[in-house]
């Protein structure tokens, strides 16, 4: 039988290639917004595992209705990259600095 340190071992893990892939690669939007789901999904197994663990259903209804979030998150956001491809003719985001006073 696989442990709960195991499950919170792969979690941490994901949560720090996460974190890696958002302080190593600060150009590219997509690949930032892929680093943010990717921790999403590292809390949402911790969340699964110990909802398995203690024997309580909250924990995987919870991650239910954060994926739901994470899913309209996701669509608003690349929505909003097309429309700022389509104005800008990039998606660097060192050369995204119109909200700049």
């Amino acid at each position: 039988m696989i442990a709960l340190s195991d499950y919170l071992i792969i979690g941490a893990i994901l949560f720090a290639i996460s974190v890696a892939g958002i302080f190593l690669n600060r150009k590219n939007i997509i690949i930032l917004l892929m680093a943010i789901e990717l921790m999403l999904l590292a809390v949402n197994m911790n969340f699964v595992a110990f909802s398995y663990f203690l024997d309580d259903i909250a924990g995987q209804v919870f991650v239910f209705f954060i994926l739901t979030v994470a899913a309209a998150e996701a669509a608003i956001g690349l929505a909003i990259l097309v429309v700022l491809f389509r104005n800008r003719q990039t998606i660097n985001v060192e050369d995204l600095n119109s909200l700049k006073g």
